[in-house]
């Protein structure tokens, strides 16, 4: 979604960005082209991997460290990147929250479902507890509790039965023992709730909600009057707490305007990338 990210945001030459979830780049390289000459951009990501080698690329398509700065953290984070890089606000932050796909396709990750590997699932894989670990500690009824809080998943309780206290090594070994205690229903169902469970799984073990609630706290702080913040969600969870952080900050008089109607990718990206399909994006407008 850069075309409708970038009608949110309006960045502009001399303006200074950030994007709060670098991930591959994609956005980053959109905004830069838009806020040059005179203007930077602020990458932050959590995933040592991934940003060393987003960095990397940008690098060689000619962007140096006056233009583009990169920081390893979450977007928690944000404030102090901000305040690190010597600013008193910016004129725009775009949060993009979905998994980059080089994650996604990494079966070293353990993301997916659809590829084997060890199931670990951190962002950052030096820092707190992979998702097999949490499996094997969790009780069964916090686990049924995440299921339904992080993915919505109707059959959390059955689900967390089965897992919580249960030794996975791999991706392929959960699958396996998903598909087995849900054998009577159809396979695309069986699908969606595997989807579900990874999607918990990988929310728990990031402590995402958290990190989107403080970078929701923290976004009026760091925005230049008339700044803009565009955030990209793919969860329903993570659309609510951005639509009501924005609809706080409308009545409040901390945001001057907020997006109506919640935009969504086109048909054309929707079938070149049916990871865009669950996109909502929300836009707001500092007072």
């Amino acid at each position: 979604m850069v075309q409708e990210v970038l009608a949110a945001l309006r960045p502009r030459p001399g303006e200074t960005a950030v994007d709060c979830t670098l991930g591959y780049g994609g956005h980053t390289r959109a905004l830069l082209e838009r806020v040059l000459p005179g203007g930077r951009v602020l990458g932050i990501d959590q995933d040592p991997i991934e940003l060393a080698k987003t960095e990397m690329r940008l690098r060689a398509a000619g962007f140096d460290a006056e233009v583009l700065s990169c920081h390893r953290t979450n977007f928690a984070g944000l404030s102090q990147v901000v305040a690190a890089s010597g600013l008193a606000g910016v004129d725009m932050l775009l949060a993009d929250l979905g998994v980059s796909s080089m994650q996604l396709d990494d079966p070293a990750r353990g993301f997916s479902w659809k590829h084997d590997g060890p199931l670990d699932m951190r962002m950052n894989p030096g820092k707190g507890q992979s998702a097999a670990g949490l499996l094997a500690a969790i009780t069964a009824e916090r686990l049924a509790r995440l299921l339904k809080e992080n993915a919505d998943e109707p059959f959390a309780q059955t689900i967390g039965e089965s897992l919580a206290g249960q030794r996975f090594g791999t991706a392929r070994m959960l699958t396996a023992r998903i598909q087995e205690v849900l054998s009577h229903l159809g396979a695309e169902e069986k699908d969606k709730c595997i989807r579900r469970t990874f999607q918990a799984l990988r929310i728990a073990v990031n402590d995402e909600f958290s990190a989107l609630k403080e970078l929701l706290r923290q976004a009026p702080t760091c925005l230049k009057s008339g700044g803009r913040i565009a955030v990209l969600t793919f969860h329903s969870g993570e659309d609510r707490f951005v639509k009501s952080a924005f609809a706080e900050g409308k009545r409040s008089g901390v945001y001057s305007e907020v997006s109506g109607d919640v935009g969504r990718p086109g048909m054309v990206e929707r079938v070149a990338n049916p990871r865009s399909t669950a996109a909502k994006l929300r836009w707001a407008i500092r007072g």
